[in-house]
């Protein structure tokens, strides 16, 4: 007896060449970007890399120029109310109504959704229990933050944007948010994240994707971004009073060799030390290669590869 095969699985977004212009300003031009149900994607990149802007068409707030967008499925330009409530949306700046209370906010919006959560576990999740009965206008710009972070998930999205969530968190409110979120991935919750902080990305996101100039130029999970290559560690020292710099997939013989050639009466090398690079250090070589900036230091040689000879000559 045959069966029929169930039809694919839909992504949860699938944008594939958006274009938007602002007048001579091309800010998103021909970006790629997908997104799998139950994924946590980070999207990093400069100011004005056309993040916020693709994320804004992504949530329907805006309209794409061309291009093709699916979100959960649907086009967010013409999308309706049933659609709107799948998704739930963290604001850059969001306004409030200042004479209600936080717990009032969070109940007035719970009432939009088919399905919200309990607005006092929501007020809980996001640090507010001490605030819930201060009025918003009263309300630190940090605990302002906490009450957007609030409204956004209150709903029960399937789909979660998160455009800078933690700004304006202390470190220990910001791992407190970090645990929301795990708990939501852990519950099905899809999520779109932008950020500035390297570190969340790599703690929250299954991949990473790097915006610059409007199209995606890197994508891959946190600790593969980049490739092998930019992963290689690099090894520094100090030669004739001169900063030195090596990128090497051997960094142990590299040391043994420099100890035997520079090393004094105790074998030490000057300025020694092997760096891993970072997310971080990765994030920052893509996108200067993008923008054609210098990516090392004045008082410092760029990274070549040179033989053992000639890096002690």
């Amino acid at each position: 007896m045959s069966t029929t095969a169930p039809p694919p699985r839909t992504r949860a977004v699938e944008v594939t060449g958006l274009r938007k212009r602002y007048g001579a300003h091309q800010a998103v031009d021909g970006l790629d970007l997908h997104v799998d149900h139950g994924e946590i994607v980070a999207v990093l990149g400069p100011n004005g890399a056309g993040k916020t802007t693709t994320v804004e068409i992504l949530e329907g707030f805006r309209r794409a120029d061309s291009g093709t967008v699916r979100v959960l499925g649907a086009d967010p330009a013409g999308a309706g109310r049933g659609w709107r409530d799948r998704i739930g949306v963290v604001l850059q700046d969001s306004d409030d109504l200042p004479e209600l209370t936080a717990r009032e906010m969070v109940r007035h919006f719970a009432r939009y959704y088919r399905a919200p959560r309990d607005p006092d576990e929501v007020i809980t999740a996001v640090g507010l229990d001490a605030k819930a009965g201060v009025r918003v206008r009263a309300l630190s710009g940090g605990q302002r933050r906490r009450l957007d972070v609030a409204l956004g998930i209150v709903g029960s999205p399937e789909l979660l944007f998160l455009d800078e969530p933690t700004t304006g968190f202390d470190p220990q409110a910001r791992r407190s948010f970090w645990e929301v979120v795990r708990s939501l991935r852990a519950g099905g919750t899809t999520m779109l994240l932008t950020t500035h902080y390297l570190d969340e990305a790599a703690a929250l996101a299954d991949r990473v994707v790097v915006v610059a100039g409007g199209r995606v130029v890197a994508e891959g999970p946190p600790a593969t971004l980049g490739g092998a290559e930019a992963r290689r560690p690099v090894v520094h020292w100090t030669q004739d009073g001169t900063d030195r710099s090596e990128r090497t997939s051997t960094p142990t013989a590299l040391v043994t060799h420099l100890a035997g050639r520079l090393g004094g009466a105790d074998g030490e090398v000057p300025g020694l030390r092997v760096e891993t690079p970072t997310l971080e250090d990765v994030y920052l070589e893509l996108v200067s290669a993008q923008t054609g900036a210098a990516t090392q230091t004045a008082q410092h040689t760029p990274l070549t590869q040179h033989s053992p000879e000639e890096m002690t000559s």
